[in-house]
């Protein structure tokens, strides 16, 4: 999950095809379905994204009451309005009545805080949870942008690789050399440095002992000679999300694949390839093109069927795009990683999205 941004962004406004009334306001990649006449291309508007929580008075200034995804009908989600997919929500709040908004752009001002606007945290099914310790020495996953909301995070021609995403859960795995402490967390509670405490009813767990994970990070920590090594695998079948891959998360068939490896040698962490490292050790995602980087090239593979179980079962969520060599990014502040999301998976019916 990207992290969450309310900020100013100026406008790219382009025809509904099929709507008099309807507009598309464009940021970044991203088109938000907005009232005819409401803005002109360069103007700047506010941009509440995905995923983000509204409160009752912001819903009801913008006319949304009842309209909006979850329980509380306070969640922004993406929608097709009239045949057009909509992602996220542009507006003028009469909160920031008195804000320049063209400033803020300019100085990417977060305005989440100031309009009381959340982040949705997925719930824990109690199959995904347990008891939990400290573990000051796990190694943490990071959060994905969406190369849709930040296409500058690549160039054009850049050696990149796509791998699928898959829809499961995620699984972080250290492994401590010397003591040979093996630490195991979900990515929400891995965000607070803590690690679920061993127990074969817990999802991770079964995963961790099913596929020998432990192992395979241990013999991988003594060939790199690292301090210790992170493995970030997804955990995924019936029971964990709604799109299974044919695996069953609650039997001995439950699904994992590893799709990304960190490592502490000679006191510095660094990213590496999961694939090259791990293929033939543990099951990996499946790697659908490495080449130089190209936007339509990566919604050709975004849409689709998936690939994991050989079948093509159902949608393919979308992939996740990296340097074919790992490097910082000015756009991310952080790895030069991003995923594309598939239209399909996004309006699908029926969808869970558990953390």
């Amino acid at each position: 999950m990207s992290t969450l941004r309310v900020t100013a962004e100026v406008l790219t406004v382009h025809e509904h095809p099929n709507a008099d009334a309807l507009e598309l306001a464009q940021v970044g990649l991203y088109r938000a379905v907005v009232a005819k006449g409401a803005y002109r291309t360069g103007e700047t508007a506010v941009y509440i994204p995905e995923q983000a929580v509204l409160p009752a008075g912001l819903i009801e200034e913008l006319g949304l009451t009842g309209r909006l995804a979850g329980g509380e009908a306070n969640r922004v989600k993406a929608v097709r309005l009239r045949g057009e997919l909509s992602q996220g929500i542009v507006c003028r709040p009469e909160e920031l009545a008195d804000v320049d908004l063209a400033r803020a752009a300019a100085e990417g001002t977060d305005f989440a805080e100031r309009l009381g606007i959340t982040k949705w945290v997925p719930p824990i099914p109690p199959t995904m949870s347990g008891d939990v310790e400290p573990a000051p020495d796990l190694l943490p996953w990071v959060d994905i942008e969406n190369i849709q909301r930040y296409p500058g995070i690549f160039a054009p021609g850049e050696q990149v690789v796509l791998t699928e995403k898959l829809h499961g859960s995620a699984c972080l795995l250290t492994y401590v050399a010397g003591e040979g402490k093996v630490y195991v967390s979900s990515k929400g509670f891995g965000a607070k440095s803590l690690a679920l405490k061993e127990d074969p009813r817990n999802l991770y767990w079964r995963a961790v002992r099913a596929h020998g994970v432990a192992e395979a990070a241990a013999r991988l920590c003594e060939r790199l000679g690292a301090a210790r090594v992170g493995v970030f695998g997804e955990v995924y079948g019936a029971g964990v999300q709604d799109l299974t891959y044919g695996a069953d998360g609650r039997r001995e068939t439950l699904g994992y694949a590893a799709f990304d490896v960190s490592a502490e040698v000679d006191g510095a962490v660094r990213w590496l390839d999961a694939a090259e490292l791990l293929e033939g050790e543990l099951p990996v995602v499946p790697r659908l093109y490495a080449g130089p980087y190209d936007l339509e090239r990566v919604l050709e593979f975004t849409g689709g069927r998936e690939t994991v179980s050989g079948r093509g079962l159902h949608v393919r969520e979308g992939v996740v795009i990296r340097s074919a060599v790992e490097r910082y990014s000015t756009v991310t502040g952080g790895r030069a990683i991003a995923k594309s999301v598939s239209p399909a998976y996004l309006t699908r019916k029926g969808g869970t999205e558990y953390e």
